[in-house]
């Protein structure tokens, strides 16, 4: 694709970033078929291939964003699926985390937008304010039906549209906490490694018992783990709110807390349970590459990183403990299959330890949930969810399985299978407990 930058704009190290995404782009329109909004909604503008001639002209004219823009803008997942599917190698996902900066800066969103965005950004990475939230939330449930039904989706969701998502989207209860930061896990046996884990945010308030099932399979097999202390939200929740100064304090603050683990006690991995944070820090790397005093220990963190399957499958579990005939549908989050590139190791880890593994047709296509588009975006999140437990069904499975806690909420507002992480599966297989719900 052709573009016009002057100089002066290409001596910003972001739009320089985004010229040579825009230049790799040969409008092909393959990305079209795999984009969710577009297979939804028909629209050239909502798919990656209109967004990128949007964020073009809005970054070439160096023109504040329109509302047009900022709508289909709004709209997009970041599922990447767009990505896996580029024969050319746009990396689509870096130009439109620019564009979403853009916007935060320079677009005036109605008053109630932005105090929806900013309570957001504020609670969502704190657990013990989102903790707070949610007790609020379910005792304000039995009022979400009360609230007006919308006439007809629509492309700006009402605050109450967005209010009512976010009452449907709260637990019935609440896990007790699990342990905190700081907490060391010895292996049992002879030590192996030494791992730091990810301690989240929602899925600590959500779903602790999928980090204690990392650290029982973990210790089980001779690895120590690390809750480290001080450790913050990764950033991910509002890097893609287009809150990056926030986004980027967390990142560094991060990387400070897990170097000073490496240098002091060792650490071989930085292990995410969470798909959608873990494609975050691997890109930190990228986000702090300007940053003369963090450029080199973010690149290390990013290398660090893992996804908790794809660690497992570095080390040899051990053999199952039973064979189930327990038929699984795996659910490859998106964070997962196209931002982190991991699509056959979870899959192989599960079989491996006895379970019927079956692929939900459909796969590439995201859930809906996508970090808080479940709650901007409610209408389009609602059918994006309704079509993934369609093909869901279709495999007749007993459980369904997970690497993202965003996915596992979303998917499980709408059927009764129980939904679990991967991990809790492998650690119920190598010994131990049934995967619970609570």
């Amino acid at each position: 694709m052709q573009t016009s930058f002057s100089l002066a704009q290409l001596a910003d190290p972001q739009v320089a970033e985004s010229e040579k995404i825009l230049r790799a782009c040969v409008h092909c329109g393959f990305c079209t078929a795999t984009c969710p909004t577009y297979v939804l909604l028909g629209d050239e503008l909502d798919s990656p291939r209109g967004r990128i001639y949007l964020i073009k002209e809005m970054l070439e004219k160096d023109r504040p964003p329109t509302r047009e823009v900022v709508k289909h803008i709004d709209r997009c997942l970041s599922c990447l699926a767009c990505m896996t599917t580029c024969p050319s190698g746009v990396h689509y996902m870096h130009l439109v985390d620019q564009a979403r900066v853009r916007i935060e800066k320079e677009y005036a969103r109605p008053l109630t937008e932005r105090l929806l965005r900013s309570v957001l950004a504020w609670v969502l990475p704190r657990p013990g304010l989102f903790r707070l939230s949610m007790i609020l939330a379910r005792l304000a449930r039995p009022l979400a039906g009360l609230l007006p039904a919308p006439k007809a989706a629509t492309a700006s969701p009402s605050l109450l549209r967005r209010i009512k998502a976010m009452l449907a989207l709260a637990p019935g209860s609440l896990p007790a906490s699990g342990p905190a930061g700081g907490s060391v896990f010895p292996a049992l046996g002879n030590r192996r490694g030494r791992v730091a884990l990810l301690q989240g945010c929602a899925q600590q308030v959500l779903a602790p018992r999928i980090n204690q099932a990392a650290i029982n399979l973990l210790t089980r097999h001779g690895i120590e783990v690390v809750l480290v202390k001080d450790e913050q939200c990764c950033g991910a929740l509002t890097h893609h709110l287009g809150r990056d100064d926030d986004a980027l304090a967390r990142a560094r603050a991060n990387i400070a807390v897990w170097l000073k683990e490496a240098e002091g006690n060792g650490l071989d991995a930085i292990l995410v349970t969470a798909s959608g944070c873990g494609t975050v820090i691997k890109d930190y790397g990228f986000m702090l590459r300007e940053d003369r005093d963090f450029a080199a220990a973010a690149a290390r963190i990013s290398a660090l990183a893992k996804d908790i399957t794809e660690y497992l499958g570095s080390i040899e579990l051990q053999p199952a403990q039973q064979q189930s005939d327990l038929v699984i549908a795996y659910h490859s989050a998106c964070s997962l299959q196209h931002g982190q590139k991991i699509t056959h190791a979870p899959k192989e880890l599960l079989s491996k330890n006895g379970f019927v593994v079956k692929d939900v047709p459909e796969s590439h296509l995201c859930c809906g949930s996508a970090g808080t588009y479940n709650i901007l975006q409610p209408d389009i999140a609602n059918r994006l969810r309704d079509r993934k437990i369609a093909n869901i069904a279709k495999v007749k499975p007993d459980m369904i399985a997970a690497g993202n806690i965003g996915c596992m909420v979303q998917i499980a507002g709408g059927t009764s299978v129980p939904v679990v992480h991967t991990v809790e599966l492998l650690d119920w297989a190598t010994g131990g407990p049934r995967p619970g719900l609570n």
